[in-house]
């Protein structure tokens, strides 16, 4: 069995501050390391009931946040910037689930630590299908592209939340309370990974019933940007529409196409700000 994990980190227990989460900031260190046990939470957990195979993408910032040898299951572990399907590189039909580890809620959420989704300078709010969806509910399109089920989510209530109209029946390892956009309370993070395992074990020993990711195609992604500047450089880009002054939609058959212009959307916005 063979299990894809897209690993981010603001979805960690105790995390509540950007500070604790980029390279070089006040404990990042501490925060990293909380991070790669949850992320071996979830591997013991599959592996505790069959899984065998494992990789890791690291999502989060530079996507270079754990360490190689402290994975866990002899886990392969895809790191550095620049990847082509971003937060879902090495994805492929040859996966059984995909597990979505440290994930939070998106920038238009009334209250989810750290929220943005993908790019907080320029994403006021993205939906799919009329449905808000952050980066798990983004991210899920590439899962269905490839027919994975995604069944598992750690992070917030907020983020639980937000991916079950895409991922109906996903498990949820809810390991903090969000109180406000920086402030949260949290697990101990040793029942923070404890029920990560617990949640991960109990989602592939039930995977065969696992419901495919829903989101009807041809799908229209929404997409409602924080300033006007943004939204004439998304509507650059081939089959990006622009409706309105901050506004523009994306209507794709290919789930994978829809997430690619996404992607390609970002990149330029993040291009912007460089």
């Amino acid at each position: 069995m063979k299990i894809f994990i897209s690993s981010d980190m603001e979805g960690t227990a105790g995390v509540v501050d950007w500070d604790q989460v980029v390279a070089g900031g006040h404990d990042y260190d501490y925060y990293a390391d909380l991070l790669t046990k949850e992320v071996n939470a979830a591997i013991e957990g599959a592996m505790s009931v069959g899984a065998t195979e494992f990789l890791v993408n690291d999502s989060h910032s530079k996507m270079a946040n754990l360490r190689p040898d402290a994975l866990s299951g002899s886990a392969r572990y895809l790191s550095g910037r620049f990847k082509p399907m971003y937060m879902m590189q090495g994805l492929d039909a040859t996966f059984d689930a995909v597990f979505f580890v440290s994930y939070h809620g998106s920038m238009s959420s009334k209250s989810s630590t750290l929220s943005h989704t993908y790019f907080p300078a320029a994403f006021a709010e993205v939906s799919i299908n009329g449905v808000v969806a952050g980066e798990a509910g983004i991210n899920a399109l590439v899962a269905l592209a490839y027919g994975v089920p995604v069944i598992l989510v750690t992070g917030d209530e907020t983020t639980a939340r937000e991916i079950e109209p895409f991922a109906p029946g996903v498990h949820a390892a809810v390991v903090k309370e969000s109180v406000t956009r920086f402030a949260a309370n949290s697990l101990h993070p040793r029942e923070a990974c404890q029920l990560i395992f617990d949640k991960a074990a109990l989602a592939t020993k039930s995977i065969s019933a696992a419901k495919s990711v829903a989101i009807e195609l041809p799908a229209t992604m929404s997409i409602l940007f924080r300033t006007s500047d943004y939204a004439d450089l998304a509507a650059r880009i081939s089959g990006v529409v622009r409706t309105g002054d901050l506004s523009a939609e994306i209507v794709e058959t290919d789930p994978l196409e829809l997430y690619r212009a996404f992607i390609t959307v970002v990149l330029l916005c993040r291009g912007l700000s460089d």
